[in-house]
């Protein structure tokens, strides 16, 4: 049993952000990395599946899907919002973040290969996400304003 601890968990859709992608991307135990254009051809070359890209109501299954897991489990989940190439979330709860990110994987999958809108791909998600801890009111704040606003002015303004 872990202490209750708050978690920003980010992972993106199969094939829609690439390792060498332009807008940045993290590399395990390296933190951020700078564009890398030939990285990402040769990650894009090596695709087995055609990218997943959500639509609207695919979006709002996987948010759906993430309240009562979190419900479930007793976790409070703070802010959850799914993109169309991605999922952000802010979550306190009592298990390694890996398990927490795994479990809501888990259960947005199960919801996106129901019809309507099935998903068939074998490959929803890219391989794990990130997990990083939030410590303090103040950053929890600043975490939940860019999951529900923060995105939606940076389209805007692109």
């Amino acid at each position: 049993m872990h202490d209750r601890i708050t978690y920003f968990i980010t992972w993106t859709t199969y094939g829609t952000w690439l390792p060498g992608d332009a807008r940045g991307w993290r590399k395990s135990d390296k933190g951020n990395q700078p564009p890398q254009p030939r990285l990402e051809a040769w990650c894009r070359s090596r695709l087995s599946e055609k990218p997943v890209l959500l639509s609207e109501s695919q979006r709002l299954k996987v948010e759906d899907v993430c309240r009562k897991h979190a419900q479930i489990r007793g976790w409070m989940l703070h802010a959850v919002s799914a993109r169309s190439n991605h999922v952000h979330l802010a979550v306190t709860a009592d298990k390694a973040p890996e398990l927490v990110r795994d479990q809501f994987k888990a259960n947005a999958t199960r919801v996106l290969r129901q019809a309507p809108e099935a998903i068939t791909n074998d490959k929803v998600w890219t391989r794990g996400g990130d997990c990083e801890v939030v410590e303090g009111e103040a950053n929890l704040a600043r975490v939940v304003e860019y999951i529900l606003e923060a995105q939606d002015r940076k389209e805007r303004d692109h």
